[in-house]
């Protein structure tokens, strides 16, 4: 808490952005660990159970399971089997349809999370230019130039800089991982509704 309060007294005002920034950047981070988690965007046991109700043409069965363990893959699964009867190309289309659907929720609050990673370092220098422009004030007030006094004012200004570097750096690491699993995820999803066509093809009457 010292430590904190020792950032908001040199930092002044715009270290309270900062700390938003800050927290707003680890509740993404935290949530989209937990939701690009791979058993919760396509879950293997899953999509095998599935398959292997399908292949023993228990459609019933297999549009329950879905429907009991949704997630992003189950659901664009569901919209296929729903709709077996029909041919292969409207199959691809509908699973590519439910695939897009699908695309949204699983890049949810990446934007966010890019974006804090831009603009926390711009907030920390805006701070810093700030925290400038009030030193060369006051110095242009002052007869003879104190050393300490020129010393302690930059040092307060770049607080804010450095904060907005510690932010930036762990949210736009975050974000590129994020992104490259969001791209791995679509590739897999992609394969496996391409596979569940074949399946889907295969117990039609």
């Amino acid at each position: 808490m010292e430590f904190i309060g020792g950032l908001i007294e040199k930092g002044g005002w715009l270290i309270y952005p900062l700390f938003v920034l800050l927290a707003w950047g680890l509740v993404i981070i935290i949530i989209k660990t937990f939701h690009l988690h791979h058993n919760n965007t396509i879950n293997p046991a899953v999509i095998d159970r599935v398959e292997q109700l399908l292949l023993n043409r228990k459609i019933p069965e297999a549009t329950a399971f879905c429907k009991q363990y949704s997630v992003p893959m189950t659901r664009i699964l569901l919209a296929g089997i729903i709709n077996y009867e029909k041919s292969e190309s409207e199959l691809k289309e509908i699973l590519e349809e439910a695939g897009r659907q699908e695309v949204p929720l699983i890049r949810s609050h990446l934007t966010a999370l890019g974006t804090i990673a831009s603009v926390a370092p711009l907030l920390g220098l805006l701070g810093t230019v700030i925290g400038m422009i009030e030193v060369f004030a006051t110095l242009a007030k002052e007869t003879t130039v104190n050393p300490t006094m020129l010393a302690g004012g930059i040092s307060q200004a770049l607080v804010t800089t450095a904060f907005g570097m510690v932010i930036a750096m762990p949210t736009l690491a975050s974000y590129n991982y994020f992104i490259s699993k969001v791209q791995k995820l679509i590739i897999e999803m992609e394969k496996i509704s391409l596979h569940m066509v074949a399946v889907l093809k295969r117990v039609q009457p």
